[in-house]
């Protein structure tokens, strides 16, 4: 936090929306700056990381940015696949293995299991309302 807090750079996005604009950037004879907009800020968050398997030029364009950025700054990746299962979701062993060299070059991995806190904060309200109508909520249910 100190870093952001100092003034640094960050920014959020989807792997979706990171293809879908340097696809959009490549249309319009523009890639370059589109490639530059990812690879600026200190800190680049790529969520969603293999939920959604990508086509070749896909796989092309994060490989670009993870490639354009990994010496420059910090990158986190945040996805329900584990880098175990990247080469399965890439389609691409080989890209996979350039993805996770580069990333691991001067990162670490940090495992995150538990539930999901969307179905956490979904559960606490469906609780609530059932509490409030009076009827046994999903953990009394279960005789927990």
């Amino acid at each position: 936090m100190d870093s952001f807090e100092a003034g640094h750079e960050a920014y959020f996005t989807t792997c979706e929306d990171l293809v879908r604009r340097l696809k959009k950037a490549i249309a319009e004879h523009r890639f370059q700056t589109g490639l530059r907009f990812f690879a600026q800020p200190r800190l680049l968050v790529i969520d969603g990381f293999g939920y959604r398997k990508l086509d070749e030029d896909g796989r092309s364009l994060l490989f670009e940015v993870i490639n354009a950025h990994y010496l420059k700054g910090s990158i986190i990746t945040t996805g329900h696949v584990g880098i175990n299962g990247w080469a399965e979701r890439l389609g691409d062993p080989m890209l996979a293995a350039a993805l996770i060299d580069r990333l691991l070059h001067r990162g670490i991995i940090v495992g995150v299991d538990g539930p999901s806190y969307r179905m956490r904060s979904h559960q606490a309200r469906a609780d609530a309302l059932r509490k409030a109508a009076g009827t046994p909520t999903a953990s009394r249910a279960a005789g927990s």
